[in-house]
């Protein structure tokens, strides 16, 4: 007898329709599967047979064909085994095929017969709903995530006995009670506040600027000047997520396997830290399973480089295409999956190998050529894709000591949530949400210069040698300083502010 379960696989964060055709008939024993199933598809014989024993069912000793269609996309995880158990029983007439009609099924088996959660549940229901499907049966583990989903009936279950005591009429479970999404707010990780970062006057209005129009920091000063706890106050002024963000963020999460299933759903920016050891793949994304990767899991949010010239300059270029798109291209054999990746980069770096290179606290013992080839790791197309270059300075005693007030993270997170919203309004319905987003065409638009703003632009793009991605990248950061000033045009003093941010331009154009 034959059965067709509805299922979903999943590319990348978007799902697609699977049907599980499961067909027995008398003969030898035996248990097959087809329709390119990866090894932890070919392995759910041993949980579905075990799981339906001791549910109480009875496993059917014929011959079992279990196909996974369509058969041209691989087929990977253990989020089937619900649905072949289903569609086991089903064929075999111990459940009733007409009560599982439309409804789509999600879930991993013990071998006791519970339900476990599985990776992905967010895309997978979106997708169902997007394909016109209702009535989804999940594990009880994936609620939270699943109950900010509307447009569905969502039904949880704890085990295979409760499923089928569920079909069978015997039991009934009711849908799952939808959460409201609310707006917590900005909120970065405890601990870290600007009001907790002594001076650094300049570093905080340089990224008081990044978090207003969603630009690219390098942040460049000696070992111990508050760069790496600036980057971590950052999360903290950024615009809270909207619904629609945190959906898009919780989809990558989830895949991913990173999200907490006491929250389910992202409702604060990311921000991500990979070591400078990391890999390719676990950078970009990839490997076996084509997972997203750290750009992928910062989208939306921050994603930190620490020390950036201590990562191989192959690993950085591979950066240029996600920081220019917003999105990433994982190619492998298998498989070719986009993944989102808008997310602000923040890097440090030291001046030099030693670090005192123009620092008044301590003498530079490198030569020129330490210096060129420290600096050498960063390319110009990287560097032209990073708006601010920011000097960071060492700190003195007076100002480590001073219990002087230090302006909060919360104080400036009202001035960017006013730029912000001053971008919102001026962006309505053309696809861009902040000004770093800005294309050619709203370049030409909102970013006109006055006589005396054209001279000056001239001088600098001819003193700094700039190209033209870096002559746009100048008129978008001063775009934003004139939003955060409440100026409808960008004035000359605006434009200034937005080139002294060219510090490695300046500094050590000698060396690069």
């Amino acid at each position: 007898m034959l059965s067709i379960i509805k299922s979903f696989g999943l590319i990348g964060i978007e799902g697609y329709p699977l049907d599980i055709e499961v067909d027995i008939n008398p003969g030898l024993p035996c248990y097959e599967t087809v329709g390119l199933p990866d090894t932890a598809v070919k392995e759910s014989r041993e949980r579905v047979r075990s799981a339906i024993k001791n549910s109480g069912y009875g496993f059917p000793m014929e011959r079992i064909t279990v196909n996974l269609a369509p058969a041209d996309k691989r087929k990977e995880g253990a989020l089937y085994d619900v649905a072949i158990a289903a569609g086991i029983l089903a064929a075999s007439g111990q459940l009733p095929e007409e009560r599982l009609k439309g409804f789509v099924l999600f879930g991993e088996l013990s071998l006791d017969g519970g339900v476990r959660a599985v990776n992905g549940i967010l895309p997978l229901l979106i997708s169902a709903r997007e394909h016109g499907f209702k009535n989804v049966v999940i594990p009880h583990g994936n609620s939270t995530e699943a109950s900010y989903i509307v447009g569905l009936d969502i039904y949880p279950v704890e085990s295979l006995r409760q499923m089928c005591d569920f079909f069978a009429g015997r039991e009934e479970i009711p849908a799952l009670a939808h959460l409201v999404w609310e707006e917590t707010g900005v909120g970065g990780e405890k601990g870290f506040d600007f009001a907790y970062v002594k001076g650094q006057a300049a570093a905080k209005r340089a990224l008081e600027i990044a978090a207003s129009g969603g630009h690219n920091v390098l942040m460049i000063g000696p070992p111990g000047a508050g760069k790496t706890m600036l980057a971590r106050c950052l999360p903290g002024i950024l615009p809270p997520m909207t619904f629609e963000e945190a959906l898009e963020t919780t989809k990558i999460h989830s895949i991913a396997g990173e999200l907490d299933s006491s929250c389910g759903i992202i409702k604060s920016r990311p921000f991500r830290s990979p070591h400078h050891t990391a890999s390719s793949p676990s950078l970009i994304g990839g490997g076996k399973n084509s997972r997203p990767g750290e750009i992928s899991l910062a989208h939306n949010g921050v994603l930190f480089l620490d020390e950036l010239p201590e990562y191989p300059r192959a690993l950085l270029e591979t950066l240029r295409q996600p920081l220019e798109d917003g999105a990433v291209t994982v190619a492998r054999a298998r498989q070719t999956v986009l993944y989102p990746s808008r997310f602000m980069l923040v890097a440090s770096m030291n001046p030099c190998p030693c670090g005192n290179y123009g620092s008044a606290m301590g003498e530079c013992r490198c030569a020129p050529g330490q210096i060129q080839k420290y600096l050498a790791k960063l390319s110009g197309p990287l560097l032209d894709r990073i708006d601010i270059h920011v000097e960071v300075g060492s700190v003195s005693f007076s100002d480590l000591r001073s219990g002087g007030g230090e302006e909060s993270s919360g104080q400036v997170a009202k001035r960017v949530r006013a730029a912000r919203q001053i971008q919102q309004q001026r962006f309505s319905g053309e696809g861009i949400f902040c000004n770093a987003q800005m294309n050619s065409g709203a370049l030409k638009l909102y970013c006109r210069l006055d006589a005396e703003g054209e001279r000056l632009l001239e001088k600098a793009f001819s003193a700094l040698k700039m190209s033209a991605r870096g002559h746009d990248r100048l008129l978008k950061l001063s775009r934003t300083i004139a939003d955060l000033d409440q100026s409808p045009q960008i004035l000359p003093k605006h434009l200034a502010e937005a080139i002294q941010y060219r510090t490695l331009d300046r500094k050590y154009g000698a060396f690069l």
